[in-house]
Formats: C-alpha cells, structure tokens, sequence
C-alpha cells in the first residue's frame, strides 16, 4: 500500500468519522456546543426554527460519514459532503473566525479525497456530455419445445 493510499485511507476514515459522530450529536446532543456570537447564533436559531433543516442535515452527515467509515460509496458520500463542508467552512469563516480550524480541516480533507477519487468524479466534470440511449437489447430466442 502506497503513502498516497495509506494518506486518503486516513483522511477518509477521518471525515466519515467527524460527521458520524457531528451528525449523531445533532440528534442526541452528547457534546457540549461553544457559545456562538449573535449573528450565528440567530442563523442557527432560524435553521432550527423551520424544524426540518437540522434532522435532514444531521441524517445526512450520519448517512455519508457511515459510508465513508465502511468504505462503501465513497464517491457519493464526498458529493453529499460538499455543500455541507462549504457552508461550514463559510460559516466559520463569516460568523465565527475564531473557530476556522475545523472548516479548514475539513475543506482539506474534502478536497484531498476528491482529488484522491478524481478518476471517478473525471466524467461529472466534463464540459460536454451526450445522453446515453441505453443498451441495445438482444432479441429473446424462442425455443421450440417438444
């Protein structure tokens, strides 16, 4: 096994492992949170307000860091990730910037697992596709029976 191989295994089992374990606590609230500043606090006070923001966003991190942590899906758990590490990262970065350093883990792991995934993600990001029309069907042989 590679450095390369070793280093996106590790990573990958560390983002599966934060959001398994953020998204859990989203449900059960087993960690303690920090205090935040006013206009992230009324931010989130709002996303909690329209009731189903949090469950869908906590199910989806439980979901994709489950995926991450059992090797399976990889791909898809990185692209339901993505928006969700960007509006962490932009989050801390605009209301709590004092407390980047997990966004900034976080963007880092994301993009060096794409980047380590990227002969997947290689079709998704070309400029031109066509639609497929499908498998040619074969004809269905009819035996005579006796």
């Amino acid at each position: 096994m590679s450095l390369s191989t070793k280093a996106a295994h590790a990573a990958r089992l560390l983002l599966g492992l934060v959001f398994f374990v953020f998204g859990l606590n989203g449900f059960f609230g087993f960690l303690p949170q920090p205090p935040l500043p006013e206009a992230a606090g009324t931010l989130m006070g709002a996303f909690a307000g329209v009731g189903y923001f949090f469950p869908v966003l906590k199910g989806t991190e439980v979901v994709a860091g489950a995926l991450l942590l059992s090797n399976r899906f990889v791909p898809l758990a990185l692209v339901l990730l993505a928006p969700v590490v960007v509006q962490i990262a932009l989050f801390h970065f605009f209301l709590t910037p004092g407390q980047m350093a997990l966004g900034v883990v976080l963007v880092a792991l994301e993009v060096f697992l794409a980047w380590s995934y990227r002969d997947v993600f290689r079709s998704v990001l070309g400029a031109r596709h066509a639609p497929t029309e499908g498998e040619a069907k074969a004809p269905v042989k009819r035996h005579a029976h006796a």
